[in-house]
């Protein structure tokens, strides 16, 4: 089963219902894009779906390579393979990007398994250098001190190293410049394979000017409202979102 299936889905937040019996398939070597007004549930999903200890699931399933990961803790979804790209990164002070990232690889290893030091860090500086990133940053702690750009190269910098098996974008275009947007899309876009299926979660339709979707998915009201292909983000762009609502009540 080379899909992340997502079944009903309904989920909640201090008694407020914001997923709705939301279905969605994400196929590897596919991505998706989910568009959406503020509050149709766009974030909710991502965080219900890695795990977040504030959402409440209260029925449905998401089917990971046909292992559910509803209720499990965050740490056994990221080992399956599952990687969340934050809206706003957090800061991780007194830890060290290398070292950060070297963690968590050698969270996935066995026991008796070690990291080769200098294959690991020709690896790092590679992605590095990919996206724009100096290499004087493995020392300087986890997104402390970082702008906005910054903390979304190093999002996509942990995701190349990484390497899941479905990787979900939460609004990773919020806050960039143009020049920012075009190295993350570049980034993004390097992790394109038939093994890896990707979400990416955004407002507008200028992010998908560099990473073209495979499909496009409306959200309203916590669930999956239209689908189509790249065209139907340009007719959000011009026709916006109350041009949905109409198409619902039609």
């Amino acid at each position: 089963m080379n899909y992340l299936e997502i079944k009903d889905l309904r989920a909640q937040i201090e008694d407020k219902e914001i997923l709705r019996g939301l279905n969605l398939t994400i196929p590897k070597g596919e991505v998706h894009a989910i568009m959406g007004p503020n509050g149709s549930g766009k974030s909710t999903l991502s965080k219900v779906l890695a795990g977040h200890e504030d959402y409440e699931v209260t029925s449905g399933s998401a089917i990971l390579d046909g292992e559910e990961i509803l209720g499990m803790k965050p740490d056994a979804i990221s080992r399956l393979g599952l990687f969340l790209a934050f809206q706003y990164p957090l800061e991780v002070p007194g830890v060290s990007i290398a070292n950060f990232i070297r963690a968590a690889l050698q969270g996935r290893l066995a026991e008796n398994e070690t990291i080769d030091a200098v294959g690991y860090y020709k690896d790092l500086y590679g992605c590095m250098d990919e996206l724009g990133i100096d290499r004087k940053f493995t020392s300087r702690s986890v997104n402390e001190g970082f702008s906005g750009g910054e903390k979304k190269r190093c999002e996509i910098l942990q995701m190349a190293m990484l390497k899941p098996k479905y990787c979900i974008l939460d609004e990773t275009d919020s806050g960039l410049d143009i020049d920012a947007l075009k190295i993350v899309a570049k980034g993004v876009n390097q992790m394109r394979n038939p093994d890896r299926g990707i979400l990416v979660i955004t407002h507008y339709q200028r992010l998908l000017e560099y990473i073209i979707p495979d499909k496009v998915h409306v959200m309203w009201e916590g669930g999956i409202a239209l689908t189509g292909g790249k065209e139907l983000a340009l007719e959000l762009e011009a026709k916006g979102y109350d041009w949905v609502r109409e198409e619902l009540v039609a």
